[in-house]
């Protein structure tokens, strides 16, 4: 298939030209981290199971996608928590929701009413508030496989998954994130850019098939100090790499905190027309797996972005709350959007 019928394709439907439109007025504050707040709650393996799933014959705790169909109030509450702190976009509990990430739990089968539940739960929280358009990002995460590299040292050419299989789980996430009321859907945490291809592919179809033109985010991951991603991709050739596909923004999430990814927002910022996100952990964790940064720290960390005219949606990953982000809000509220300057790889005709 290739994305030059996507003039076949229809409207965005009103959420989407709502976000657009917002787009265009005022820095966007994202949500913060699902799986840190939901772990507050230290829910059991009985919690997890729920009543439908009391028999179940394998393990479900630590299935946080699992929990917007066994506890429905407690990811409203979180989903709640972070518009109140004043985030304009919230995502979906749907980060392994693919068939390849529920293989783990044996819950294939599972794949479109969590996804749909997800969405469903979101859209109703979004609907809630009436201060301002609140929106809804569909998640989709990149899976717990590789398509580029083998897993197996001694066996460089094996692949655990291939594109197809990525294309096809990635299709039936795609339709339930749409038919739940997502706004946006948006492609994180991308650690392998051939796994967010595949993604995207998968979109594409979804929206020729549909004649919907719903927006698409794509965030990738820097791993570390190299600055590349686990594929070995710099920010440039990432940039490069899904430049062919019409997408609302580009930027990055996980792994680092916000002064660490600094430098590479700098080098995305340089290169691209495109809208840019961000949304970095809390800092680096701990010794012991946690997240140490304050609210205001992080929120000073942010306020250097803004001065520095780097992004246009802003939010939290790993370790941050609702605090963190109602920090960030009020700092976004004292800045305006992102303005394109300067001479760029791509344009924004480009990439559309």
């Amino acid at each position: 298939m290739s994305t030059q019928s996507n003039h076949n394709i229809g409207v965005p439907p009103s959420g989407a030209r709502g976000l657009i439109k917002a787009l265009q007025e005022r820095i966007l504050v994202l949500d913060g981290a699902m799986g840190t707040m939901l772990q507050r709650y230290n829910f059991s393996e009985e919690d997890f199971r729920g009543d439908r799933f009391k028999d179940f014959p394998y393990p479900l705790k630590g299935n946080n996608d699992l929990l917007s169909i066994t506890q429905p109030e407690a990811v409203k509450a979180v989903h709640r928590a972070y518009f109140e702190a004043g985030a304009d976009i919230v995502e979906t509990n749907t980060f392994s929701g693919t068939t390849i990430g529920m293989a783990d739990y044996h819950l294939e089968d599972l794949v479109y009413e969590l996804n749909y539940q997800s969405a469903k739960i979101a859209r109703e929280v979004a609907d809630e508030f009436t201060d301002k358009p609140r929106f809804v990002a569909g998640s989709i995460g990149p899976t717990n496989r590789t398509a580029s590299m083998s897993p197996d040292v001694n066996d460089p050419g094996f692949r655990a998954v291939t594109f197809d299989d990525l294309r096809i789980a990635y299709k039936q996430q795609v339709e339930a994130l749409i038919d739940g009321g997502s706004d946006v859907l948006l492609v994180e945490t991308i650690f392998d850019t051939l796994n967010a291809k595949a993604a995207l592919f998968a979109i594409e179809e979804v929206k020729e098939e549909r004649k919907l033109d719903i927006p698409v985010m794509v965030s990738g991951t820097i791993t570390d100090a190299s600055g590349r991603t686990l594929s070995g991709q710099t920010v440039e050739a990432f940039l490069i790499s899904i430049a062919h596909i019409p997408l609302l923004s580009i930027g990055f999430n996980c792994a680092l905190g916000a002064d660490q990814l600094k430098p590479y927002l700098k080098r995305l910022a340089m290169n691209t027309q495109l809208n840019i996100s961000a949304h970095p952990n809390a800092g680096l964790p701990n010794a012991f797996g946690h997240y140490d940064q304050t609210p205001q720290e992080m929120q000073g960390l942010i306020r250097e972005y803004l001065q520095e005219n780097l992004v246009n949606i802003i939010g939290g990953c790993c370790g941050t709350t609702p605090e963190h982000i109602k920090a960030i809000a009020e700092i976004a509220s004292e800045f305006k959007q992102r303005k394109f300057e300067g001479t760029y790889l791509f344009n924004k005709a480009s990439a559309s």
